[in-house]
């Protein structure tokens, strides 16, 4: 598998690769191609394009939650596929996976909307949907892990903002929140896009789903912003256990996170551009 983060919060050194305060990835396992979130504008397609990455021939497009930094972009991709059909450029209909709750509109005090901006049947013109809670396989090896289940004591659901149900406005504790995971050969390598759910919380998902307990890499966003030591703490004491070979966290995971995870974990350099395989 190789995956590039298409977009983080940050740029690698002394690239020209573009940043901004969200995540999108691109995923090639042999012939599947998938893009996971699509950030908040079009950096995620420039970008691509820097790295010679096509994204008009995608099988798959993964939306870890509905956040406006996760999903946004999803409008420059639908653009760049009218263009390509306008100019008779070939390009696939790639299936779309989110779990069905990240469509629900969000908001958060003064802001009217931070989830999806495109409605289930707008983006169903273009892309074939498959909104489930549940696991599902996009390759032998790469699965997206469905709703994640809150099992660790100290990643208990913190609730961000209001979201949409039909009975009215309720607190948002992102049931949408979701992930990937990779066999690899020598263990999993677990894609988060924003673990709103915890990131330990995510990893058991990971294995539950595949059946695997070694766990190689962990990377993406760690939702440890501001984390109190009742949850950093844990949380470094966790992933240190697991013997990792990497820690790649990035995007919602700020410098103090970094460095606390960085005493007992291999924390290594994201940003946007890095291309890893495995």
């Amino acid at each position: 598998m190789e995956l590039t983060f298409l977009v983080d919060n940050n740029s690698l050194v002394g690239t020209q690769f573009l940043a901004e305060p969200a995540l999108s990835m691109f995923i090639r396992d042999g012939k599947t191609r998938v893009l996971f979130d699509a950030g908040y504008s079009d950096a995620f397609l420039k970008n691509a394009q820097r790295k010679n990455i096509d994204l008009l021939h995608l099988d798959w497009i993964a939306l870890s939650h509905g956040h406006f930094d996760h999903t946004w972009g999803l409008d420059i991709l639908i653009r760049h596929y009218f263009e390509a059909a306008v100019h008779k450029q070939a390009n696939s209909r790639p299936v779309l996976v989110a779990h069905p709750k990240a469509f629900t509109s969000k908001r958060k005090d003064a802001v009217p909307e931070l989830g999806m901006l495109l409605a289930e049947e707008k983006l169903s013109a273009q892309f074939d949907l498959t909104l489930t809670d549940q696991p599902v396989w996009l390759s032998k090896r790469l699965a997206t892990l469905g709703e994640i289940k809150r099992v660790t004591d100290f990643e208990p659901p913190a609730p961000l903002g209001e979201r949409n149900e039909e009975n009215g406005w309720v607190e948002d504790d992102l049931p949408d929140d979701t992930a990937m995971a990779y066999v690899s050969d020598t263990g999993l390598v677990v894609i988060a896009g924003c673990a709103h759910a915890g990131i330990c919380n995510t990893v058991e998902q990971a294995k539950r789903v595949t059946g695997v307990d070694s766990v190689r890499t962990v990377l993406g966003g760690f939702h440890l912003q501001k984390a109190k030591p009742e949850r950093l703490d844990p949380t470094t004491d966790y992933l240190a256990a697991l013997d990792l070979e990497a820690l790649y966290c990035c995007h919602c995971t700020d410098l103090a996170g970094k460095i606390a995870l960085a005493r007992k974990c291999p924390v290594k350099e994201v940003g946007s551009g890095l291309t890893l395989e495995f």
